[in-house]
């Protein structure tokens, strides 16, 4: 019956001066206001009179938030009224000291949550008029830095492999994408899930599938807000465990690569080697014959040479 009572006789002031004095008091609020999940959030309101109003005195205020009939008849959020504030937990004026010459009506919330966004209305009767007004409030929470791991843990070369992201904690619903060591994005390769947890926060999860032989050194998981803005990001660099196969030389891609060339360009080196050293020797050879005195005889010089010696005999 009480909260009746109240209702039926802020009607009555309602009609009775609204024909007559609202042309001289508007309620002036910001269209639209951002707050941060678990912070204070400030929803602005002023009143504003002509100046033919001499020293206005409010009378009345009424906060409500939209789409809550229960709240608007029997309880709103914040209601003066013959001197008296009663509010409801987790808001009150802007103001601590509020009175009524100060035309500051802009209200408080404490402890900003998700289901706390949404539209509001400002009521004001003062002794020489009234007027309402609408603003909103749009909640916003940063994301958590992301988590990368792999499925499986254990990466080989010739292995697929899932990468797994996640990150929390975020509001308005937000998105994971995926880039590789050179900034290629890969985001249309993953799939994305978002779920809201119970405070109403936002958890998000990316898969990203990663064929054997095609996988680079780093992936990067960069989370991004509602409003397409960076908020954090992770690495995960891909390491290849040793396996028989890599230890004799199968599937070790790059590295085989590397190693043919060098194998065949030392075989080729030894081989110009071993050629020179036989040159040089053959050369030497060659030299050393040459050096040796040779003289031919013919049969005249055979004959002179035995009569020489037996005129030396005798």
């Amino acid at each position: 019956m009480a909260s009746k009572g109240i209702l039926l006789f802020f009607t009555a002031i309602y009609i009775r001066t609204r024909n007559t004095n609202a042309a001289f008091v508007n309620v002036e609020c910001q269209a639209e206001n951002v707050g941060q999940y678990g912070q204070q959030s400030l929803l602005q309101c002023v009143v504003k009179t002509s100046q033919d109003v001499v020293d206005p005195e409010i009378r009345v205020v009424i906060w409500k938030k939209e789409g809550v009939e229960k709240q608007v008849k029997n309880n709103p959020l914040l209601l003066f009224n013959r001197g008296e504030i009663k509010l409801k937990p987790g808001y009150s004026f802007a103001e601590p000291s509020w009175n009524v010459r100060n035309m500051n009506v802009s209200l408080l919330i404490t402890n900003t949550a998700v289901e706390q966004e949404g539209d509001y209305t400002c009521t004001v009767i003062t002794n020489s008029g009234d007027s309402s007004s609408s603003t909103s409030l749009k909640v916003t929470a940063k994301y958590n830095k992301p988590t990368i791991h792999s499925n499986p843990e254990t990466i080989t070369v010739n292995t697929d492999v899932t990468l797994m992201c996640d990150s929390d904690g975020g509001y308005p619903k937000g998105q994971l994408r995926w880039f590789d060591e050179n900034k290629t994005e890969w985001t249309k390769s993953s799939q994305m899930e978002a779920k809201l947890t119970e405070s109403g926060l936002f958890h998000l999860s990316s898969k990203l599938s990663l064929l054997k032989g095609s996988i680079f050194t780093k992936y990067t998981c960069k989370v991004f807000n509602a409003s397409g803005d960076k908020e954090e990001e992770a690495t995960f660099e891909v390491q290849h465990a040793v396996t028989p196969e890599t230890q004799t030389g199968e599937g070790l891609g790059s590295a085989s690569k590397i190693v043919a060339p060098v194998v065949v360009i030392g075989s080729l080196i030894v081989g110009l080697l071993v050629l020179l050293a036989l040159l040089i020797y053959r050369k030497r050879s060659q030299r050393d014959h040459r050096g040796l005195p040779t003289r031919d005889y013919d049969d005249g010089d055979h004959q002179e040479r035995d009569q020489t010696c037996q005129v030396s005999q005798a």
